[in-house]
């Protein structure tokens, strides 16, 4: 099969053709339908985040068909957990310390095909085709969970707005919430879509919003947006901040964080999240701006992250 390889920190991804992986105890042989592009490939391809091996293959927006059955599943960040620790058995499987996740410790999706565990394998709505819904197995998913860890606000602001964003920003209009969507400064392509899709307003992050926010959800790597999100959010307000990696947050002064404002993180997900989300996004009408790549290609669609020249989500295809 062909897949493409990280063989070290800042190279290109090498494509080689190599053996069809073999199914172990528990797992599924995949044909991979598509795999979604995340900026989590991103920084394990830019060294932000260190794999326990290489060559390693990304990727953990996978839709896969079984091979044994041909039912159609969903493959998403969090592999596998031991089941048996405090945070598996109080709920928390996404903080367990020895989780193993797809596309860092699994071989993932950018790949002709994938094994893994048939427990986080995750079903999929019937309404929605294998580009559409593959963003929706991380950037869906860890958008959702952002939204929810900053409890029930009316004015919700999204900071960086692009695949994780432009998911949670329709189910935050279904839920009826006021949505301000900040983007970089003149993103005119984000803010666009931001726009088409309801926000209630749009600008730069050098712009004064015209009102207080409950709630500011973080999903831009940049850690000079933390202490700007706490100057935006009303007292009792929080600001979650849903990435993975994030560039280091700049000293802040403590009235900022006073007013029992919150500041947290999002830490991965859990398969409650996934059947959750999936459940309520066909009801929410999301749906993905998806661009596509063959996989040949994966280094493209990497840069056109990396750069900023992409708008929503983008999509890999075998």
């Amino acid at each position: 099969m062909l897949a493409a390889h990280v063989d070290a920190p800042h190279r290109p991804l090498r494509l080689a053709e190599v053996p069809d992986p073999v199914p172990g105890p528990g797992q599924v042989l995949l044909e991979v339908r598509a795999c979604g592009v995340c900026r989590t490939d991103l920084h394990i391809v830019d060294g932000e985040l260190t794999a326990d091996r290489l060559p390693l293959i990304p990727g953990h927006q996978i839709v896969g068909e079984r091979v044994d059955t041909g039912e159609r599943v969903g493959v998403p960040w969090l592999g596998w957990t031991d089941g048996t620790c405090r945070f598996c058995t109080s709920g928390r499987e996404n903080l367990c310390d020895a989780a193993r996740f797809t596309g860092l410790h699994i071989d993932g999706g950018y790949a002709e095909r994938c094994v893994a565990d048939e427990r986080f394998c995750l079903s999929l709505p019937p309404g929605y085709g294998d580009l559409e819904v593959a963003p929706l197995l991380c950037a869906g998913l860890i958008g959702f969970r952002t939204l929810r860890m900053a409890g029930d606000p009316a004015r919700v602001g999204l900071y960086g707005f692009g695949a994780a964003a432009h998911l949670v920003c329709q189910v935050a209009r279904w839920e009826g919430r006021e949505v301000f969507a900040v983007t970089r400064p003149g993103d005119t392509a984000a803010q666009a879509l931001a726009r088409e899709l309801g926000a209630t307003w749009v600008g730069g992050s050098d712009e004064q919003l015209p009102a207080e926010l409950d709630a500011a959800l973080i999903f831009a790597p940049a850690g000079e947006l933390v202490p700007l999100a706490l100057r935006a959010v009303a007292k009792g307000g929080s600001v979650v901040c849903g990435g993975i990696h994030m560039s280091d947050i700049p000293p802040l002064p403590y009235e900022l964080l006073w007013g029992e404002r919150v500041l947290r993180s999002v830490a991965n997900l859990t398969r409650a999240d996934g059947e959750a989300f999936l459940d309520i996004a066909p009801r929410a009408g999301v749906r993905s701006h998806v661009t596509t790549y063959p996989l040949d290609r994966a280094n493209d669609a990497l840069d056109d992250l990396r750069s900023g020249r992409l708008v929503g989500a983008s999509v890999l295809v075998p």
